[in-house]
C-alpha cells in the first residue's frame, strides 16, 4: 500500500499534493482536497475520489466516511463560488457582457430566463459534468438562487458524482489510477462539445451581422 501512495506522490504537482492530503489526513484530507478542487479546477477530482476509495479499501478510513467527507468538501467549495457569484452580481455581469464582442444583452436576458425556469436541475446535473461542476455555482449566485435549494441540489449532485468515483477506486484497489483515464475521455468529450457549440454560436452571430449590414 505504501508503495502505491509513494508512486502517486512521485507524480508531483497537484496529484502529489492531493495524495499527500489523503494519506496524512484521511477523510478530512479528502474533503479538503475536494473543496480546493472546486476553487481551483486544475486539481483533479478524478484523482482525489478514486484515491479516497482506494484508501477506504485499505482500511485507512471507512467507505461511508470517504463519501461523507468528500461530499462536505464539494458543498463547501460550491458555496464559496456561489457567494463569489453573489458578489459579482447581475449588474456587473451585464456590464461585462456589454463589452464583449458578439454578446448581446438579450443573450443574457434569455440565459437568465432559462436559469429561472431550470436553475435547480441545472445545478443538480451540472455537478456531474466535468468543467461545469465548479462553474455552475457562480451563475446560481449571480441569480440569487435560494440558498437552501442550491445546497440541496449541490449536495445530491455531488453525492452521486463522488460516490461513483469513490466506489470505482474502492473496487479497483491498486489500479485506482485507471479511473482517471476514463474520466479524461469524458472531459475531452465535454470540451469538444463546448468548442462546437461556441463555433456554431459565432458562425450564426457573424452570419446575422452580415445580413444586417
Amino acid at each position: 500500500m505504501t508503495s502505491t501512495y509513494a508512486a502517486a506522490a512521485d507524480e508531483g504537482g497537484l496529484t502529489g499534493l492531493v495524495t499527500g492530503l489523503v494519506e496524512k489526513l484521511g477523510g478530512p484530507g479528502a474533503g479538503l482536497a475536494v473543496a480546493l478542487e472546486n476553487l481551483f479546477p486544475p486539481i483533479p477530482s478524478e484523482v482525489i475520489l478514486p484515491l479516497a476509495g482506494f484508501t477506504a479499501g485499505q482500511g485507512r478510513m471507512s467507505l461511508v466516511g470517504a463519501i461523507v467527507w468528500t461530499t462536505i468538501g464539494s458543498v463547501v467549495g460550491a458555496v464559496a463560488l456561489y457567494y463569489a457569484g453573489v458578489l459579482l452580481g447581475r449588474d456587473r455581469l451585464r456590464a461585462i457582457a456589454a463589452r464583449l464582442p458578439m454578446i448581446k444583452l438579450t443573450d443574457i436576458d434569455r440565459t437568465e430566463a432559462w436559469f429561472a425556469r431550470h436553475g435547480p436541475k441545472t445545478v443538480l446535473f451540472g455537478r456531474m459534468i466535468p468543467i461545469f461542476r465548479s462553474l455552475i455555482s457562480i451563475p446560481a449566485g449571480v441569480e440569487r438562487m435560494p440558498l437552501p435549494m442550491f445546497l440541496l441540489c449541490t449536495t445530491i449532485g455531488s453525492l452521486i458524482w463522488n460516490t461513483a468515483f469513490i466506489l470505482a477506486g474502492y473496487s479497483l484497489g491498486a489500479n485506482w489510477h485507471a479511473v482517471e483515464s476514463y474520466a479524461s475521455i469524458f472531459q475531452k468529450l465535454v470540451i469538444v462539445l463546448c468548442l462546437v457549440a461556441a463555433a456554431v454560436f459565432i458562425t450564426v452571430r457573424l452570419t446575422r451581422h452580415r445580413r444586417v449590414r
